[in-house]
């Protein structure tokens, strides 16, 4: 190919513009590389043992506090400060993407979703625990004993809804005492609940003004039962009044609803003060009445009551009767039906029961039955077990349980421990086998094994319900995150050099100085490289800058 003389111009124009530039390039290389090394070099030489204790003492004090503060965090909201700090702030300023944002290309799945979304939701509804105990004659006796509060301000402010909805209606205002009772269940102060029941007693008998003053002026279960039994006649009356005139017109259908609610709750207590006394059948019978006469009334969850009593009476087939009516899979599951079904299986072949023989023959049809309900159990509330064979520490049981949760977890073994321990081998058949459940549900837990995947709102509001003092069991156990791991490590590894700085300062120097020496290696080979490569007269000029 021929080149005009423009061509070969421009050729040699443009390389002798790269070999300025590549030798410009060379020149500040040499001289960064030089200078910066020779400084490093100058530097360390004047460094003394001191400077790297108090080097090494001063970052392992900062990594120390960053991994309590990082420790203290992750215990209390169950995550890292430092990593949620980084996804919500700094993310979006790199130009992270919002995972919760929608996609238009993942429209099918987010719809294909929205069902298990729903159940989770659905599934962390926070419910009335059916067996709550009485706050004057129980939580108060607790108070005064331990001067510790069982019942957390979220709970007790649930309860005050509770009783808003069940016991007041529109029309109150239109009776002196009822409207002084619909004020009372709004006040925060108990005294002041009580002074305003007293109150609203002193203008007429008044049935919800019995109820509240059953519930926490009495101190004792046989003073709780005698005013519910006078809120009785007063409930029977105004229900019979009501009915009647139910079908005049919204108020009066509003006042029998109101008036359907207190004598529920009245007859369901006074069977829970039968039971808490002693008096077990009676209890049973009641409830049984209580359930023919207003079958519909499912939200007081008034069989959980019923089979706790039967099985105090060690009925198991009428126990078994209950189940097989409230254990449908139509109808919202709970650990009373669950760890009840499971202990009639375990009933049949627990007092037999060896881990050993069953390994060796394996498991008959009936300890399977039984291990398989235990299985299904403890997938539906995983806490459970740590507190039947007494691995945690029970603590009193809120008013409102978490399905699911530790809350309900507490509440159903505080009532249900001694049926476990009653029968034979029942405890040690739920210990042999309860933990084989875990390797059965998938992981992640995208999906469920027998029920709908395991909510991850439970720690949240269990949280809420139970008292700080009770460490609250949460599942799937969350892994320590990367910062308080590295945390740790940083702090333990500068702690150590602090400490063997300080032991041995003149090795630990040597150390030192070879290691950074190792460190600028690569820099001194660059620039044997670039001494091989520069022409002898321009290094000479560049060394003698």
């Amino acid at each position: 190919m021929i080149f005009g003389i423009k061509e070969k111009c421009i050729i040699v124009t443009h390389t002798m513009y790269c070999w300025l530039f590549v030798d410009l390039m060379r020149l500040f290389s040499k001289l960064v590389c030089f200078g910066v090394f020779s400084a490093v070099s100058m530097f360390l030489n004047t460094l003394t043992p001191k400077f790297y204790v108090a080097l090494t003492g001063t970052s392992s004090l900062i990594s120390g506090l960053i991994l309590i503060f990082e420790w203290w965090y992750f215990r209390k909201y169950g995550t890292s400060f430092i990593e949620q700090v980084s996804v919500s702030h700094l993310r979006p300023l790199l130009g992270g993407v919002d995972n919760s944002s929608p996609n238009s290309s993942s429209s099918s799945s987010s719809n294909g979703d929205a069902d298990s979304s729903r159940q989770s939701v659905s599934e962390c509804k926070v419910w009335r625990n059916p067996l709550n105990l009485f706050r004057g004659a129980e939580y108060n006796r607790y108070t005064w004993v331990t001067g510790r509060e069982p019942l957390t301000y979220y709970d007790m402010n649930l309860s005050a809804q509770d009783h808003q909805t069940f016991f007041t209606c529109d029309s109150d205002h239109l009776r002196p005492a009822d409207a002084i009772m619909q004020k009372a269940w709004r006040e925060r102060n108990p005294q002041a609940r009580i002074t305003a029941a007293h109150e609203a007693l002193d203008l007429e008998d008044c049935a919800t003004a019995h109820i509240l003053l059953a519930e926490e002026e009495a101190t004792t279960i046989v003073e709780a039962e005698k005013l519910f039994k006078q809120a009785l006649k007063i409930g029977e009356s105004c229900y019979r009044r009501s009915q009647q005139l139910q079908h005049h017109g919204a108020q009066y259908e509003a006042q029998h609803r109101r008036d359907t609610n207190v004598l529920v709750y009245i007859k369901r207590r006074l069977a829970m003060c039968s039971r808490k006394l002693g008096r077990t059948r009676e209890a049973v019978k009641m409830m049984r009445d209580l359930m023919k006469e207003f079958p519909l009334l499912s939200m007081f969850n008034i069989h959980e009551n019923l089979l706790e009593s039967l099985l105090e009476l060690q009925n198991y087939a009428d126990v078994q009767a209950v189940l097989a009516k409230y254990d449908d899979i139509s109808l919202p599951k709970s650990a009373t039906i669950c760890y009840t079904a499971a202990l009639l299986k375990a009933r049949a072949v627990s007092d037999k029961f060896s881990p050993e023989a069953a390994s060796r023959r394996g498991l008959s049809t009936a300890e399977m039955n039984a291990v398989e309900a235990i299985h299904r159990a403890v997938e539906f509330n995983p806490h459970v077990p740590k507190y039947l064979l007494e691995m945690k520490s029970l603590i009193l049981p809120p008013e409102h349980i978490l399905k699911r949760g530790d809350s309900e977890a507490i509440a159903y073994t505080f009532f249900h421990l001694q049926h476990w321990k009653r029968v034979e081998g029942a405890l040690n058949l739920l210990h042999c086998t309860w933990e084989g459940t875990f390797r059965m549900i998938p992981y992640p837990l995208e999906k469920g094994h027998l029920f709908y995947p395991y909510p991850v709102c439970t720690e949240t509001a269990d949280r809420e319900l139970l008292p700080m003092f009770h460490e609250v069991s949460v599942y799937p156990k969350k892994e320590l995150p990367f910062f308080i791991l590295f945390t740790a490590g940083l702090c333990s590894f500068t702690a150590m050099l602090a400490l063997l700085t300080h032991q041995f300062p003149e090795l630990m120097g040597v150390f030192a100085k070879a290691f950074l020496s190792t460190l600028f290696a690569p820099l001194n080979f660059i620039m044997e490289k670039v001494e091989s490569i520069l022409p002898s007269s321009l290094w000479h000029q560049l060394t003698r800058i």
